[in-house]
């Protein structure tokens, strides 16, 4: 039996106060569940969010050399028994002046099976207390899609604002994937407006599971993310939601769902488009 699980988090900037909430509910989440198989989502940011920009460069500077970020959350995977799909960390880029906000995944032995650098960077006019947002100031955009197999599940990776790209879906799909990830910050104004009804979309056009995990709430630097985790099935359906405050969602996963869904609509099959990436092939 194979199981996806997300967890949602208000993270701080605090590395070690993070890494003991995840490890909080990690301990209820795998309490309650047994499965063999068990892929759980972090949320973006999930080490240190709610500081300003120029500490997670920072944080990445500190934490190149020993690769501390990735040593941890490899741990946590190992501790749990769990494939980890750790939401994002700051990664140092070879330059040293930005860094990439990279996912990791991990196998339940603290294997680095892949990771993923967020292609798509957010910058943009928000109507909230933040106004405008430069992600590339000191992010560097990620440059191939990835995928991960664990097993009989091929994961697609993702983070946040690619989510409005459908173009990297289709593009993961064509790779394999079954499940794709979201880790997410999404801001309060467009995670009301837009969250859900993009995150279905994914789903439906590409007849995969999409889970979601997301940061929710006050930040200490006063940002409101919107919460609201999900798994949504091939079908576009909310199989589970995480609303407000911390917490974790959980389901299991069906590949005859996949197939099923397949076979009655063969989308994949009637699609006369070709998803070109150009460098990100």
């Amino acid at each position: 039996m194979a199981r996806l699980s997300a967890i949602q988090l208000c993270s701080v900037p605090d590395v070690n106060q993070n890494l003991a909430a995840i490890a909080q509910q990690l301990t209820a989440l795998c309490q309650q569940v047994k499965d063999d198989e068990h892929i759980v989502v972090l949320p973006e940011c999930c080490l240190f969010f709610g500081g300003k920009d120029a500490e997670q460069l920072s944080l990445a500077q500190q934490t190149q050399q020993s690769n501390q970020l990735v040593k941890a959350l490899a741990k946590l995977a190992q501790q749990f028994s769990i494939t980890l799909v750790a939401g994002t960390i700051p990664l140092l880029t070879s330059t040293g002046e930005k860094f990439t906000n990279t996912c990791c995944v991990f196998s339940p032995k603290g294997v680095l099976l892949g990771q993923y650098d967020k292609i798509h960077l957010f910058d943009v006019n928000v109507n909230d207390s933040e106004k405008n947002y430069l992600e590339s100031k000191y992010t560097e955009a990620g440059k191939s899609v990835e995928v991960v197999e664990q097993r009989a599940i091929t994961i697609g990776l993702s983070v946040c604002y690619d989510v409005r790209f459908a173009a990297l879906y289709r593009k993961l799909t064509t790779q394999g994937a079954t499940v794709i990830t979201v880790p997410s910050a999404f801001t309060r104004v467009t995670g009301k407006a837009h969250w859900q009804a993009l995150l279905q979309a994914r789903a439906i056009e590409n007849q995969v599971y999409i889970v979601a995990a997301a940061q929710e709430g006050i930040h200490a630097n006063g940002r409101e993310t919107w919460g609201h985790s999900m798994i949504i099935s091939p079908w576009g359906e909310i199989l589970v939601c995480k609303a407000l405050g911390e917490g974790f969602i959980t389901c299991e996963y069906h590949q005859e769902a996949i197939n099923r869904v397949r076979a009655a609509i063969p989308v994949h099959e009637h699609n006369k488009f070709t998803v070109e990436l150009n460098k990100y092939d």
